[in-house]
């Protein structure tokens, strides 16, 4: 097992509040306050200089793809997690669009144990809902649910549940154990061929377009199961307007649904993809100007419940050809925190307790991860994220930890930089740098 070393932040901002010390000893805030510094665990502690610099609880993402196992040449849990640190995340939950898919018990126990190996954050495997992601047979659900791992979420993520009946009988089957379903929101028949958002850029372009109503008619067919059934839904990367809509009739109902975004629909729209680079391919596709700001909006008003990074790494050969030929997805895990900070901080819509909220509390309570996303408080786990919110940096892919290099957001000037991370109490990244993992078993 680690050891514990204790630690003295001095003058952070709570979510952005007043200055204040947080002292951590064996992996918990032990004290909070302008007296932390007088705590008899302060008198070996190692002092860490926050200089006004933003605590936030550890992000949390509830949708990543590691690519482990199958897929090692466009990541791998550890350098997944590297990046995720880097990113100001201590828990990601991995996708099941492996090779093989996690669709067992033994599969999601291995990326469960790849984590636990790797120690920079903690990893919770996604379960599919249908077995090889086909969509034809329900998958190992309970089994995943019984597991070393503990499975709470489970998604086709990549493909649709797009059979009703199937859907339904998830959605009966994880109210079992507390479990939720994913939804990747895309009727197939109507995206067949589709190569980017349906509209004025795909008429122009001559691109088979990506229309809006293939998200949004499985959304409202999904939330009307969900109030049917009674069961927990979530829907990934809402990419519409229409899908702000739907979803916030249906809470008004009170449907049990919850949905994300993520950074790159908040920011980027349609119009990018006349340059034809395919780093700006992605599913759902980017869409235009108006639903970019119905997504602020909704994520600003609670109708969309939190930020998933949506982390796609792929490898160049699989980037850099023909559009049509090129891989869908970006890379996220280490770009997420700025770019939510300047869409949604610097315009005033969020705050950094709001930010704390939609990237760490929320989505570690859909995931049921009872550890994360606590609130900074004595007796708290310290999952702490440091964050210099004036510091400006260059995105430059070379320089990430990801072993993906389709980020779209290279050269872009962003705010905001994560310079310490502690993970139940181990610094894990220190300055801005990787600092040592956490381990704490060789699962």
């Amino acid at each position: 097992m680690s050891t514990n070393t204790s630690y003295l932040i001095r003058n952070a901002k709570p979510l952005g509040a007043d200055t204040a010390d947080i002292l951590i000893n064996d992996g918990v805030i032990v004290a909070l306050g302008a007296d932390a510094g007088a705590h008899p665990a302060a008198a070996d502690a190692t002092i860490i200089d926050a200089a006004g610099q933003i605590a936030l609880p550890g992000l949390v993402d509830l949708h990543t793809h590691l690519r482990e196992p199958g897929r090692e040449d466009a990541e791998t849990v550890e350098t997944g997690t590297r990046a995720a640190a880097k990113g100001g995340f201590t828990a990601v939950h991995a996708m099941a669009n492996s090779n093989p898919v996690a669709d067992t018990a033994g599969v999601v126990e291995q990326v469960w144990s790849l984590g636990k190996r790797s120690g920079w954050v903690d990893v919770r495997p996604v379960g599919a809902v249908t077995v090889g992601l086909k969509g034809a047979q329900m998958s190992e659900i309970g089994a995943m649910a019984d597991s070393r791992a503990a499975v709470r979420v489970f998604s086709d993520d990549g493909i649709c549940v797009f059979d009703p009946l199937i859907m339904r009988r998830a959605l009966e089957y994880v109210k079992a154990f507390d479990g939720v379903v994913a939804q990747h929101a895309q009727e197939p028949r109507l995206t067949e061929g589709a190569q980017m958002n349906e509209g004025e850029v795909s008429a122009v372009l001559g691109l088979p377009g990506w229309p809006a109503v293939a998200e949004e008619s499985i959304i409202a067919r999904d939330v009307l199961l969900a109030e049917h059934v009674g069961s927990r839904l979530h829907i990934c990367h809402v990419s519409t307007a229409g899908s702000v809509e739907i979803i916030r009739w249906a809470k008004s109902r009170g449907v049990n649904v919850t949905a994300e975004v993520t950074p790159h629909h908040l920011l980027l729209t349609d119009e990018l993809v006349k340059s034809y680079d395919p780093v700006f391919k992605v599913n759902p596709p980017l869409r235009t100007e108006t639903d970019v700001m119905a997504l602020r909006a909704g994520l600003a008003d609670g109708t969309i419940d939190i930020i998933g990074t949506d982390h796609a790494p792929h490898p160049s050969e699989d980037k850099e050809c023909e559009w049509a030929a090129a891989a869908m997805g970006m890379t996220g895990l280490e770009t997420a925190l700025s770019v939510v900070q300047h869409t949604m901080i610097e315009t005033g819509l969020i705050s950094w307790a709001d930010f704390a909220r939609v990237t760490s509390t929320t989505p570690a309570a859909i995931g049921r991860v009872e550890d994360q996303g606590r609130a900074l408080a004595v007796g708290e786990p310290a999952n702490i994220t440091l964050v210099d919110a004036d510091a400006r940096w260059v995105v430059d892919p070379l320089a990430m930890a990801t072993k993906g290099r389709n980020s779209p957001f290279k050269g872009l000037e962003l705010p905001g930089k994560v310079t310490h991370v502690f993970f139940h109490g181990h610094l894990t990244v220190r300055d801005g740098e990787l600092a040592t993992p956490r381990i704490t078993e060789t699962a």
